[in-house]
């Protein structure tokens, strides 16, 4: 069923026309995802499909009593105290029956009011009909899953939270509010791998149709079935997943370059055959000709990388061997310690991807790594021969009080100015653009400054805090082929799985105040990551076997305990538990074994060592076999108990 449909839908503003002629449908249940660089209009299309925004041109057409939910990047929470009534806010009102309900209750309690009673009986026929008993359940996992702790958030305050904390609110609520189309806005901002990870099995088994946009390739590929691309002034619409995009978009550029350069030869001949026959005796075919050609409608080029900027990262000398050192290092905020006893080296050449999940560190580490802030105790040094560029993920090393010409005039002073403009325009900005002030600039342009500013150190220790932020799908491409081809070091913490997979050989893990070092690719470091998962699993999965057990077994026990009949019962319970004895005993060994394996691979050095991740494999493997193992003995188990019990009750009776 069509849920929405834009036909030759295009937005002016004056004279400006920021897109034209966009046509595709929406059907329920699908998962689009929406592509294109900065400013080419994807946020003013949410605007369009929400109905805040009507089109220049061209139609918008909604379901009738469609509910759509949009995830703005700028948040409000109302009235909410807490993070829970934050993210329960959609529910306000039911949550204030459900209070009233309970006031309802006490009175009653007291009085035989029949009004009143018929009031009790009418809210909660209605609290049980919308849904009330299943919205703190909802609510729960949400937070749960976006990193709160769920029992925490129905007391802590939202002032105190961190900007980062605040967004995963706001997304917590958007997924928890009733909405049959979710509009999602750069939905993984703020989110660390393992909750982006939750976020996408969120929304592939959600039955709601979902439109995002998003900058990560990786999220993307993981949730949409269909792509809206924004390119030029316009929009195309894909079906498949990102991977058959990105494939058809290049079989499109290639028929649109070849349609064009085929044309082009075509009005070459045309304009050749004019210029050589307008004045002699073919005169009259030369005109005709002429006319043709001027209403001949002209393909465009395709836009291909065409306005992209330019990246280039290079070395003005090579630098030591060893590139950075920490011994014991410790490093801690106010008092709480982040990082406890680390010991670790940077070798040149290293492409080393940091992760964590937020708040363990990562950015404070390398704060420290660049000597913004003095380690707490222990030694993070950099080699003598090194020279470090650092992108911080909050901009701050773009002056805001400076105009994008003196900001890299500061480090040019000796280039002439065509020389600075010619930089710049390399990142997009042209003509009287240079003498904007960057306090002025979007986070996508004050990005690209920075790597504009980055370009020009030389450095052969690149430290880049999350530089993917801000920036679109295009340029984050640009940035990791000139990382991909850079000659020095890298130091990355992000959260771009495919960055973190096509650049980083070697990945530092931070976790409770640890750093494990993998000294593997991030790809290897996601099929560890995936053993341990599956251990996780299992392990959760045999609690609950267990769990079973042990009822079994206090049912048993309280068996066990009533009066026996006759001589040749007690033999026949004799054997009886005796086989229940034995299927128990065989049920602990595998546990043990379980439990064993499980230890193994959630140790996060298992997989620092030679052979690890094979190791891991296998221990998976043998992980699985005797998960299977375990069912079978909790099956005969559960055979013999309730033979034992039916025993048991023969002979009381």
């Amino acid at each position: 069923m069509t849920q929405i449909a834009v036909s030759g839908a295009a937005v002016e503003f004056g004279a400006t026309t920021l897109f034209s002629d966009i046509t595709f449908t929406v059907a329920a249940g699908e998962r689009w995802g929406v592509v294109g660089r900065n400013g080419t209009g994807k946020t003013t299309l949410f605007k369009l499909l929400t109905g805040d925004l009507a089109p220049s041109r061209g139609q918008v057409a909604r379901q009738s009593g469609l509910i759509v939910s949009l995830l703005g990047q700028h948040r409000d929470y109302g009235s909410a105290a807490t993070v829970w009534e934050a993210a329960a806010g959609p529910f306000a009102e039911l949550l204030a029956l459900e209070q009233s309900l309970a006031d309802q209750a006490e009175g009653l309690a007291t009085t035989h009011d029949e009004a009143a009673l018929t009031r009790y009986g009418r809210d909660l026929e209605r609290f049980e009909r919308e849904g009330g008993y299943t919205i703190a359940p909802r609510v729960d996992a949400v937070l749960q899953g976006l990193g709160f702790d769920a029992t925490k958030a129905r007391t802590q305050r939202l002032e105190t939270l961190s900007g980062g904390e605040r967004g995963r609110v706001g997304l917590a609520r958007q997924l928890v509010a009733p909405s049959d189309i979710l509009l999602l806005d750069e939905p993984t901002n703020h989110l660390d791998l393992e909750t982006t990870a939750w976020l996408e099995q969120y929304l592939r088994e959600t039955d709601r149709t979902v439109i995002l946009v998003s900058h990560d390739r990786a999220f993307l590929a993981a949730v949409v079935d269909h792509v809206l691309h924004f390119e030029g002034d316009s929009a195309t619409p894909y079906v498949g997943s990102y991977e058959a995009f990105v494939a058809q978009r290049q079989e499109r550029r290639l028929a649109q370059q070849r349609a064009f350069d085929k044309q082009q030869k075509v009005i070459a001949a045309q304009v050749d055959y004019i210029a050589r026959n307008l004045a002699g005796v073919n005169t009259k075919q030369a005109k005709g000709r002429r006319k043709l050609l001027a209403r001949m409608p002209r393909l465009s080029a395709p836009i291909g990388e065409d306005g992209t900027m330019a990246l280039r990262l290079d070395v003005a000398e090579r630098g030591g061997d060893q590139v950075a050192v920490a011994e014991k290092l410790r490093i801690a905020v106010e008092d709480r310690v982040l990082i406890e006893r680390f010991d670790g080296r940077i070798m040149r050449g290293d492409r080393l991807g940091i992760i964590g999940p937020n708040g363990a560190g990562k950015s404070t580490l390398l704060k420290t790594l660049v000597g913004e802030r003095p380690a707490d105790d222990g030694v993070l040094r950099v080699g003598n021969s090194i020279r470090v560029a650092y992108y911080d993920q909050q901009l701050g090393q773009v002056p805001l009080d400076k105009t994008l010409y003196e900001a890299i005039n500061d480090l040019r002073p000796q280039w002439e100015r065509r020389l600075i403009q010619g930089h710049l325009g390399r990142f997009g900005f042209s003509g009287d653009e240079v003498q904007r002030r960057a306090e002025t600039l979007s986070g996508g342009e004050r990005a690209r400054v920075a790597l504009a500013m980055l370009m020009l150190t030389r450095a052969n220790l690149l430290v880049l805090d999350e530089p993917t932020n801000h920036l679109d799908v295009e340029t984050i491409e640009v940035l990791e082929d000139a990382i991909e081809t850079y000659d020095g070091t890298v130091i990355l913490v992000s959260h771009d799985r495919a960055m973190l997979r096509a650049l980083a050989n070697r990945v530092w893990v931070l976790h409770d105040r640890h750093i494990t070092a993998f000294d593997g690719t991030f790809a290897e470091w996601e099929v560890a990551s995936e053993e341990r998962a599956h251990a996780a699993a299992v392990r959760a999965a045999e609690e609950v076997a267990l769990r079973r057990v042990d009822e079994k077994k206090r049912t048993a026990s309280k068996q066990e305990r009533a009066a026996m009949g006759a001589d040749s019962a007690r033999k026949s319970l004799r054997q009886a538990r005796e086989r229940a004895a034995e299927a128990e005993r065989k049920v602990s060994e595998i546990d043990g074994e379980i439990s064993t394996v499980t230890a193994t691979l959630d140790d996060p050095g298992l997989y620092t060592r030679a052979g690890g991740v094979d190791e891991a494999h296998k221990l998976g493997a043998r992980l699985d076999a005797l998960r299977a193992q375990l069912d079978q003995a909790l099956a005969t188990w559960e055979q013999d108990t309730a033979a034992l019990e039916a025993l048991e009750r023969s002979t009381v009776s």
